[in-house]
C-alpha cells in the first residue's frame, strides 16, 4: 500500500534532480567550465537527497529532527530558486522554465505526504479488526432500528384497536342513554297525564276506598346507599299471648273480623308471627 505514495515521490524527486542539474549546467556553463557547473548541480541535488535519506532513516526509527527537516527544505528552496532565476534570465521559453520551477518543492511535499501515510498506516490484522468492529456496530444499529420500528408498529396497532373498542363502547353507551332517556320521558309524560291518574284511581278505589294512588318514577342515576336498618327484632310471642291478641283483634269490630282482615290488622299493629302460627291461633280462638 505504501507504493501508492512512495512511487510518485521517487519519480518527482528524480525529475526535479535531473531538471536542476540540467538548468545549472546550462545556466552556469557559459560563465564557468561545465565540470564546475556539474559539481554545483550535483551539490544541490546531493544535499537535497542526503537530507531526504536522513529524514527517511529517522522516520523508520519513529523519530523526527526539525533541523534536518529545515535543511532539506532549504535545499529544495535553493533548487526551486535556481530554476526560477534561470526562467527569469532565459531569452527563450521563459514561461516553460518558470512552469517547472516548482518541481523540487512538489517532490519535497510528496515525501511529506508519504511520511504521514507511514505514521498512520496500520497492519492488515488491525484493519481487519477495525472492519469487524465497524460491521458489528452497523449490524447492532440495524437490529436496533428494526426492533424500534417493530415496537412502534405494534404499539400503533394496539392503540388503534383500543381506540376502536373505546369508540364502540361509547357508541353503545350513547345509544343506551338515548333509549333510557326516551323511556323516562315517556314514563314522565304518562305520569303527568290526566288519563293515568283516572285509571289508577279506578283501579285502587275498589280495593282501598278514599285512597288515590300516587305513581312515583323510580330513581334513575347515582343514589346514596341506605344505612343499615336499625329495626329491632320483636321477641317471639307465646301461643297464649298470640291467642289473646288474635281474639282481641277479631272482636274489635262487630261483626267479628275475617281471618284476612285480622291478619292485616295484626301485622299493621307491628306484631310478627309466622303464617302457620297465626292461622293456628285463629283456629283455636274461633
Amino acid at each position: 500500500m505504501s507504493a501508492k505514495t512512495v512511487l510518485p515521490a521517487v519519480a518527482m524527486t528524480a525529475v526535479s534532480m535531473l531538471l536542476t542539474l540540467a538548468v545549472v549546467v546550462m545556466w552556469l556553463g557559459t560563465a564557468v567550465p561545465w565540470p564546475v557547473a556539474v559539481v554545483v548541480g550535483l551539490g544541490i541535488d546531493g544535499g537535497w537527497l542526503a537530507t531526504l535519506a536522513y529524514e527517511r532513516r529517522l522516520a523508520a526509527q519513529g523519530d523526527h529532527n526539525r533541523t534536518v527537516t529545515a535543511v532539506g527544505w532549504s535545499f529544495g528552496l535553493i533548487a526551486a530558486g535556481v530554476l526560477v532565476a534561470h526562467a527569469l534570465t532565459a531569452e527563450h521559453s521563459a514561461g516553460a522554465w518558470l512552469a517547472v520551477a516548482w518541481l523540487p518543492i512538489a517532490a519535497k511535499a510528496l515525501w511529506l505526504v508519504h511520511s504521514m501515510w507511514e505514521r498512520t498506516a496500520l497492519t492488515p490484522n488491525a484493519l481487519d479488526a477495525i472492519r469487524g468492529i465497524q460491521q458489528e456496530a452497523r449490524d447492532e444499529a440495524a437490529v436496533a432500528r428494526a426492533r424500534l420500528r417493530a415496537e412502534a408498529s405494534t404499539e400503533e396497532t394496539r392503540l388503534t384497536a383500543v381506540t376502536a373498542a373505546g369508540a364502540r363502547v361509547a357508541h353503545v353507551q350513547a345509544r343506551t342513554a338515548q333509549t333510557l332517556s326516551s323511556a323516562w320521558a315517556m314514563l314522565e309524560s304518562a305520569r303527568q297525564g290526566e288519563e293515568t291518574g283516572r285509571a289508577l284511581t279506578s283501579v285502587t278505589n275498589p280495593v282501598t276506598p278514599g285512597v288515590t294512588a300516587r305513581w312515583e318514577l323510580p330513581v334513575w342515576g347515582p343514589s346514596e346507599p341506605t344505612a343499615t336498618a336499625a329495626l329491632e327484632v320483636a321477641p317471639a310471642l307465646t301461643d297464649g299471648a298470640l291467642d289473646v291478641l288474635v281474639d282481641e283483634i277479631r272482636h274489635s269490630q262487630s261483626p267479628p273480623l275475617s281471618y284476612r282482615e285480622m291478619a292485616a290488622r295484626f301485622r299493621a299493629a307491628g306484631h310478627s308471627a309466622s303464617e302457620v302460627r297465626l292461622r293456628a291461633a285463629w283456629k283455636r280462638v274461633a
